[in-house]
């Protein structure tokens, strides 16, 4: 049988077995044992490549971001936050749609997780709007794309994933994610201003409440600048930086803010353990399918294909990519999607000569968008579950915030330089920078 006829049953067992309700992980390892029958890989091999997919240090800042994620909202720190945000632009025009955008922004500096996100405002602000007559299908539209943001603004879970699987700079995605985060931040916020609902107008804040909820969040709002310092300075590696920040939560945060929440510790770190068992399964099966598609000359195949329509143009190569992953987007999560086409990645952005961190919040920036797009749509579905709307009213209100996302998306295709500047000025080393032999500074690659 030849390699594209095994490919194509590869591909097709997979979204069967997703589509008969099978976990995403044991969907992904039942498609690469169907390919193991046909070729003569032996399945010793493959059951090796499952753990060989998941033995990445680097992985190990995901069960860290997890857990510091479920410590803030567990023992209800995001309080804080949210004051914060509501006397920030609470007395805006859709006042408590503004505030989900940004405590969204808030909340992504901390715990990488759109999950977390989703939950934490369905359970907290939701009644809120409720209250003030929003539609509720908005609110889980508005929700879902807000928790976006917390796969862009650093620390993310997908960066991590990315990084770690493709071999590129975590640091310089975590920066380089910015841009596109506020810009999707921003943009929502435009459209919620314009658009959404009315809501209850309300005072601006004064200057003195605006300082007490500052003061309020001064140290939840340390966690960022924990990550991100470490990160940037050397001291950590993202793995370490989350373990710091988890102890900083554990030692600092809890026994200051809510030491009666130290009794339920365990209960936190179990759900926590819970949590990181769904990615880990889906990255050993996805790296699998990862290694079964690189052996049967998937990459090369795709690279042909997107070869003979773009030569060896970046910006029509990435835009091709994202037409692609826009379509893988709405079928598979986005931490399977990336391991199993990071060898087609690399293999075009040597082609087009393409910088790896530009490539990388590329394609984060548009998995993030499957998050609300049908029919898989992740947060779409959790936040419309929360609220208690149904997923097709839910679906019909995020239609207009598409917008938001593809013209984010063009944006960073189309403007590497905007892009990459915080990286070129944090974290010169992690773009191809390097430093000048005749001087101070750093010489990049244009």
């Amino acid at each position: 049988m030849s390699s594209t006829a095994i490919l194509v049953m590869m591909g097709l067992s997979f979204l069967l077995l997703g589509y008969m309700g099978v976990p995403v992980a044991f969907a992904l390892i039942g498609g690469v044992l169907l390919a193991t029958s046909l070729t003569p890989v032996s399945f010793q091999s493959i059951i090796g490549q499952l753990f060989h997919g998941i033995d990445a240090e680097t992985l190990l800042a995901i069960p860290f971001f997890l857990l510091v994620g479920e410590l803030m909202t567990s023992a209800d720190v995001t309080q804080r936050m949210i004051r914060l945000a509501q006397a920030l632009v609470g007395h805006l025009r859709g006042g408590l749609a503004q505030v989900v955008t940004l405590f969204s922004m808030f909340f992504a500096g901390i715990s990488g997780s759109s999950a977390a996100d989703v939950a934490v405002l369905s359970r907290s602000i939701a009644p809120e709007m409720d209250k003030e007559k929003y539609d509720r299908a908005f609110t889980a539209a508005l929700i879902a794309s807000a928790s976006t943001i917390a796969n862009l603004i650093p620390p993310s879970i997908m960066a991590v994933v990315y990084g770690a699987t493709g071999n590129v700079s975590i640091g310089g995605l975590f920066l380089a994610g910015v841009v596109p985060g506020v810009m999707i931040g921003f943009g929502l916020m435009v459209y919620s201003y314009f658009f959404g609902p009315t809501g209850h107008l309300k005072p601006r804040a004064k200057l003195v409440e605006i300082f007490a909820a500052a003061r309020g969040s001064a140290l939840p709002m340390v966690i960022p600048v924990i990550i991100m310092g470490g990160i940037l300075t050397g001291w950590f590696t993202p793995t370490e930086a989350g373990m710091v920040a988890a102890f900083y939560i554990l030692l600092v945060l809890i026994p200051a803010l809510r030491p009666t929440h130290i009794w339920k510790l365990p209960q936190d770190f179990m759900y926590t353990g819970l949590l990181y068992s769904l990615p880990l399964a889906a990255v050993a099966g996805a790296s699998a399918f990862g290694w079964m598609l690189a052996y049967l000359r998937g990459p090369d195949t795709v690279a042909e294909y997107i070869q003979a329509y773009a030569g060896t143009d970046p910006r029509m190569i990435m835009f091709l990519l994202v037409l692609l992953f826009i379509l893988v987007g709405d079928f598979v999560d986005a931490v399977p999607a990336i391991i199993i086409f990071m060898p087609i990645l690399l293999k075009l952005a040597e082609l087009g000569d393409i910088n790896s961190v530009h490539m990388g919040v590329v394609i984060i920036t548009t998995l993030v968008f499957g998050l609300i797009t049908p029919p898989y749509g992740l947060s779409l579905l959790i936040g419309a579950k929360f609220v208690g709307v149904p997923f097709y009213r839910a679906m019909y209100r995020s239609f207009p915030l598409y917008i938001v996302f593809l013209g984010t998306i063009a944006f960073t295709v189309l403007f590497p330089e905007v892009v990459l500047a915080l990286p070129k000025w944090l974290l010169p080393e992690s773009v191809g920078c390097f430093k000048n032999p005749s001087g101070t500074g750093y010489i990049c690659p244009s």
